[in-house]
């Protein structure tokens, strides 16, 4: 008996360390080899706005490449599973163990520890450390890449809290600058209060909006008051900030899992129409990772049987595989935000059905 755990735990240890040491591996080829396509896609922006190498690393690739990493883990998993596992097959590696008393059930035990490591990092970075390195990558691309995007937002009606609305005609996203705004604020269904201002600035030090040539007028039973400031301006808080009125899309992946809540709070009060966006980002947070476990399934099932032609063929199969997983990851947001499925289960599907798939794989493979 003693003999039989010790052999595992050896097993185990072998098991693990070429996983980790395969994942690891394919997982920084890849991403020298994208980051050498991205370099030479975005050369003519970096050269056009006279940066130097260390102002590319700290601004842009400090953010870019762990948005790879996260990117690319659930495909370099996979592949990484099957070709060590379809090369153990090859080298009949796998027979031995089987024959030796090990059920296949024990000898998926260090796959699905390794996948445990793997899908505690991937945790660990969407909501710790992808939010930090999102905004550098996506402040970069805002300011440098799409420089000749447009920045301005027009016909602001946003509903700050339950009983004011405001209203911006258009907000100037790189200066943090909106003009014509109005704010309404009720008692029930009477207008208590209405303020208007030329121009209203955000004030990222104090964190207080500027109000510009504003106008104040009061309303209390019967009686109105009005106090003109046209040569004036006045601090003010609310409940606001310039990423609401962003044009960017990529606002959303950048926020701490802290904002992100507090965001998806306030939008349940406001009703802008970007909830779905917030919803699906909070929960794919969570899921994303779960790929590790349903992958890592999916490719011993597929690469323990020795066949004909090598490791070749199950590397082939895996990645169609993996790359139909990202297109329906991909598909996914496009249901929740444009198709109206809940955010919750358009993450769930790829996951459910790769997770089916890799349970009806696992039923067919050698026991």
């Amino acid at each position: 008996m003693g003999f039989f755990k010790r052999r595992s735990k050896i097993i185990d240890a072998y098991i693990i360390g070429k996983y980790l040491g395969t994942f690891v591996y394919t997982l920084a080829v890849f991403v020298v080899v994208i980051v050498i396509f991205d370099l030479s896609e975005k050369l003519d922006d970096f050269l056009g706005n006279d940066m130097t190498a260390w102002e590319i690393v700290t601004q842009y690739y400090a953010g870019s490449i762990p948005f790879y990493v996260n990117m690319l883990s659930p495909l370099m998993n996979f592949i990484a599973v099957i070709f060590f596992t379809a090369k153990m097959a090859d080298q009949t590696e796998i027979v031995p163990i089987l024959s030796g008393g090990v059920s296949f059930n024990r000898f998926l035990r260090p796959y699905f520890i390794s996948a445990f490591i793997i899908f505690s990092l991937n945790l660990a970075a969407n909501l710790f450390m992808l939010p930090y390195t999102n905004k550098i990558k996506n402040s970069f691309e805002n300011q440098v890449i799409k420089k000749n995007d447009p920045y301005t937002k027009s016909n602001i009606h946003m509903k700050i809290d339950e009983n004011t609305y405001i209203y911006i005609d258009n907000f100037d996203n790189r200066s943090n600058i909106g003009y014509r705004f109005a704010l309404d604020r009720f008692k029930g269904d009477v207008l208590e209060k209405k303020l208007i201002a030329e121009q209203i600035s955000y004030d990222s030090l104090k964190r207080v909006w500027k109000l510009t040539n504003y106008t104040t007028r009061t309303i209390k039973d019967l009686k109105e008051t009005m106090v003109y400031a046209n040569t004036k301006t006045k601090d003010t808080v609310l409940d606001m900030k310039p990423d609401d009125f962003s044009v960017y899309d990529n606002v959303v992946e950048s926020m701490t899992s802290k904002e992100l809540a507090d965001k998806i709070k306030k939008e349940k009060i406001r009703g802008s129409g970007v909830m779905n966006d917030l919803l699906f980002e909070q929960y794919k947070r969570y899921v994303q990772p779960l790929s590790a476990f349903v992958l890592t399934l999916i490719g011993v099932a597929l690469s323990s049987r020795k066949v004909r032609g090598g490791v070749g063929l199950p590397l082939g199969i895996g990645i169609v595989l993996s790359f139909l997983f990202i297109v329906l990851n991909q598909f996914a947001k496009m249901f929740s935000t444009k198709g109206g499925v809940p955010p919750l289960l358009a993450n769930l599907l790829p996951v459910v059905i790769f997770g089916i798939l890799g349970l009806y794989l696992l039923r067919k493979a050698p026991k």
